[in-house]
């Protein structure tokens, strides 16, 4: 197969994203930004949004008359899981609200927003339910919000590479049968460590 090589230059990433990484994919033959655990990215051109999912979660959102869209890559911390309001929810609350409201600033409207979700696989050992723990609050935060769940693949016992495209609602999945290093692992374990300690973020509302 023949690498393409970019013919236009890369568009300038909206306000608050230029320390997210973007790359030239030959393979694919666009532009794409890469997101890690804890991160997230909202884009209003044709590019793509990358990640490796193990047992966090990422909802990909997108006005689907606009193409106005992103993804974002998150987890509930290990403890906090009570009930609908509890400290673990505020994570995945200001995840998905932080990825919606980014979308809506850029012309969005709430409307018309979709969602296709993916992750929460079972690769963490001794924390089998960390990954059903994200999927259960990531189908309730779009139950609840009533946006449009297009489709979603999650659960099961492997990771995930998703590429997701807001301006067509595509996404390309490959699932990763078998680990070949400990990156998704490692990345995994050093950002729950982080959310056992970081401060609440306060709440966020969609407007």
């Amino acid at each position: 197969m023949a690498m393409i090589e970019p013919t236009y230059p890369m568009a300038k990433a909206i306000k608050g994203f230029s320390d997210i990484k973007r790359y030239w994919d030959k393979t694919l033959g666009q532009y794409t930004a890469k997101i890690l655990p804890g991160e997230f990215y909202v884009t209003i051109t044709d590019e793509g949004i990358s990640t490796v999912l193990g047992s966090c979660i990422s909802a990909c959102v997108r006005d689907r008359k606009l193409g106005i869209g992103g993804m974002n890559h998150f987890m509930l911390p290990a403890t906090g899981f009570e009930d609908a309001m509890g400290s673990a929810n505020r994570y995945g609350n200001f995840a998905m609200e932080n990825l919606i409201n980014e979308i809506l600033k850029n012309g969005g409207r709430r409307e018309n927003l979709e969602v296709k979700i993916f992750g929460g696989g079972k690769i963490l050992q001794n924390m089998t339910d960390v990954g059903e723990r994200n999927i259960a609050f990531v189908r309730e935060y779009i139950k609840v919000e009533g946006i449009h769940l297009v489709s979603e693949d999650v659960g099961d016992n492997y990771p995930r590479k998703v590429i997701y495209f807001p301006a067509s609602g595509k996404a390309l999945l490959k699932k990763m049968r078998s680990l070949h290093n400990d990156t998704v692992v490692s990345r995994e374990r050093d950002y729950m460590k982080g959310l056992d300690v970081k401060p609440d973020q306060g709440d966020i509302e969609l407007f």
